[in-house]
Formats: structure tokens, C-alpha cells, sequence
């Protein structure tokens, strides 16, 4: 997970993506530096998205699946290509099952119990969630206690307005959904989307050149 985070803080949140503009999504947001993409599974046809994104992309990625909350899911997203299982709330046996079968897990938690019972499960990356009900503090607080090696990701209100605040925060990376991408926007839309995240963020693709 590290190595695909360190070239970008950004989680890309494909939420109702279709399969027809699945992969020329994910390559717009990929060709301005995102390497970790997820469709939630509530998506229309999510498991199709995830499997053309996969096959359409480089290996330099990680993409996969959001809103997972049952272990079948987790097998429909690994059957499909995915590799990366992000799931709104703490579920042992998915962290248990990911870790097994060389899946990047990140649980859902938002309390300090929550996210020592993801973390002595073996889970190192946890998503904040709902980020904006709790707040920066909130993380701060969370960070002060948990191990080192425990990496928060805050997901929900997230956007370019706020991104490098909750960065600042200590935060490893971002999960960026509405303020990226919307059901049906064009490639135009996200491109303009994601030049102004990086902007905010600093990021200057030309240094990884």
C-alpha cells in the first residue's frame, strides 16, 4: 500500500461509475498521478468496473473495491482482479481473510476501540469514517495513542478545499469521492477535478519524471 500512496496522498473514490467510463476515469485520474482507485460495491455493476479498470491499467496501482462488508464480496472484488478491500466499519474476518490471501485491507473505524481491534488484527491502514462528523482533532487524538505504525486514512467531506488540512494532520492519505468524481461526469470534468487537487497539494508530476 505504501509504495502506491507515496506517489500520491489520494484515494480515489469512484462511487457510481459505469462500466462503459470506468477505465477512461481511472486513466484520467491515473495519468495526474493517482495510484490507488476503489469503486464502492454499491455502485451500478461495480465488480465489471473493478475487472476493466484492472485490466485497462498499469501494474504500478492498486485498485478495488469500497463498501465492503461481507466476506463474499471480498472474493467477487479478488475474483475480479482487485487487490485493495476498503470497508466502512471493523470486520475481523475480513482483515483476517485479506491478510491471508495477500489482499491490502483497510477497515473502517472511528473510535480508539474500533481502530485497536482493527489493528491487532493485523491491520496497519484504517479509514476514518465518517471523517467529517469527528474532525482533524479527532484524528490527532487517534494518532497520539495507536502505534507508529498504525496509518489513518479519513474518508467523508473530504475535498480540495480541506484535503491539506487533514494531511497536516498527520493523515498518510485522503479518500476523495464527490469533490473527484460524480455519477455521470466526463473526463473534461475530472480532469479539471484532479489538476486542482494537485495544485492544492502541491504536487508537480514533473518531479517524478
Amino acid at each position: 500500500m505504501k509504495q502506491f500512496i507515496d506517489k500520491h496522498p489520494v484515494v480515489a473514490i469512484l462511487r457510481g461509475v459505469l462500466p462503459s467510463n470506468a477505465i477512461n476515469i481511472a486513466q484520467c485520474l491515473y495519468d495526474h498521478g493517482i495510484r490507488v482507485i476503489e469503486v464502492p460495491l454499491n455502485s451500478p455493476q461495480a465488480i465489471t468496473s473493478i475487472a476493466n479498470i484492472v485490466g485497462a491499467l498499469p501494474e504500478d496501482c492498486l485498485i478495488g473495491a469500497g463498501t465492503v462488508i461481507t466476506l463474499e464480496q471480498v472474493k467477487q472484488v479478488n475474483n475480479a482482479g482487485g487487490k485493495l478491500i476498503i470497508s466502512p466499519h471493523c470486520d475481523i474476518d475480513i482483515i483476517n481473510y485479506c491478510l491471508a490471501n495477500n489482499l491490502d485491507v483497510i477497515p473502517g473505524i472511528a473510535t480508539p476501540t474500533e481502530a485497536f481491534l482493527a489493528y491487532q488484527a493485523g491491520a496497519r491502514w484504517l479509514k476514518l469514517f465518517p471523517a467529517e462528523t469527528y474532525g482533524c482533532a479527532h484524528l490527532k487524538a487517534l494518532k497520539s495513542v495507536l502505534p507508529r505504525d498504525a496509518h489513518i486514512i479519513p474518508v467523508g467531506g473530504i475535498s480540495q478545499k480541506n484535503a491539506s488540512q487533514w494531511l497536516s494532520f498527520n493523515a498518510i492519505a485522503v479518500g476523495i469521492g464527490n469533490s473527484l468524481y460524480q455519477s455521470n461526469d466526463s473526463v473534461d470534468t475530472v480532469t479539471a477535478k484532479v489538476i486542482q487537487l494537485n495544485k492544492v497539494l502541491n504536487i508537480n508530476l514533473l518531479d517524478d519524471k
